[in-house]
């Protein structure tokens, strides 16, 4: 007689065959397209994975697999689906209190300073920096990278376009970052969107990059990548923290999300920290 299978079995079962089809998934977008989601936690790229299925109307994973194997065209969705653009100006205010207060005189002594904000979203984080940047007078010496993996956000950040909604948080964030007029000085309002002004993209460069698979994308003084590590697996994580020792010079600042640490990564060796409670780590290592 057949043993019963019950609704445990079952659930496991369902849950044997999502990993499979998610597996699936990555290797037929790192074969095809290129896009390597391998080194991501496994919880959070199947909870996102399942999530695109459901807003495409699909009936399971495989189907998704089969479309992304066939339908070029369906790539750029499914990266903007895939990534997570989730962000605010002047987010978390005591970092950008800190950069202003102690880490723009160290970059002030430098005749060019290069920035890289790696994982930029739809930008407000690379506006904030400016923003601060221009109040601090080194805004024209700064060369700023801004870049993703997904060209929609890209495209979204160099729009500078954001929900009028969000101004009296984003105000808020930036009088308790150290901001010395009032934010309303850097956007024009109209209907339901307000728009930065288009000087503060002046020094900023948008550019595809993929912190999974890329090499070094520039030398520069300052790094920041907020809340990004939070979605890559342990040796994915120590991976990129060794990207961004080779890519920072001796002393400079790297910048990670409050909810990040490096602390267990091999690579932590090379950092020695600024301000620990805040995620911001000096550079041992790299050029000179």
């Amino acid at each position: 007689m057949a043993a019963k299978v019950g609704p445990v079995a079952s659930a496991a079962h369902r849950d044997e065959i999502d990993d499979i089809e998610v597996d699936g998934f990555i290797q037929a977008m790192t074969r095809r397209h290129g896009y390597d989601f391998s080194g991501y936690a496994p919880a959070s790229l199947k909870r996102r994975v399942q999530a695109l299925v459901q807003s495409l109307e699909i009936a399971h994973v495989g189907e998704l697999t089969a479309r992304v194997l066939r339908d070029d065209e369906m790539v750029p969705q499914v990266i903007a689906k895939l990534s997570v653009p989730v962000s605010e100006m002047f987010r978390n205010p005591a970092v950008f209190r800190k950069l202003r207060d102690d880490v723009f005189p160290v970059l002030a002594s430098y005749p060019q300073i290069n920035i890289w904000q790696a994982g930029c979203a739809h930008g407000q984080e690379v506006y904030s920096l400016a923003i601060l940047l221009k109040e601090a007078g080194l805004y024209d010496r700064c060369q700023i990278y801004a870049t993703d993996f997904s060209d929609e956000a890209l495209a979204r950040a160099q729009e500078g376009i954001f929900p009028i909604r969000d101004a009296r948080l984003y105000s808020e964030n930036y009088l308790a970052a150290g901001g010395r007029h009032t934010l309303s000085d850097y956007y024009h309002a109209r209907y339901d969107f307000m728009k930065l002004d288009e000087r503060l993209k002046e020094r900023v460069t948008f550019a595809n990059h993929n912190l999974v698979c890329d090499g070094v994308f520039c030398e520069a003084q300052l790094i920041l990548c907020r809340n990004v590590l939070i979605y890559f697996s342990d040796a994915l994580q120590d991976r990129v923290l060794g990207l961004f020792r080779n890519s920072l010079s001796r002393g400079g600042i790297l910048c990670l999300g409050n909810r990040e640490s490096i602390r267990f990564a091999p690579s932590a060796r090379d950092f020695v920290p600024l301000d620990a409670e805040l995620r911001l780590y000096r550079n041992a290592g790299g050029t000179l």
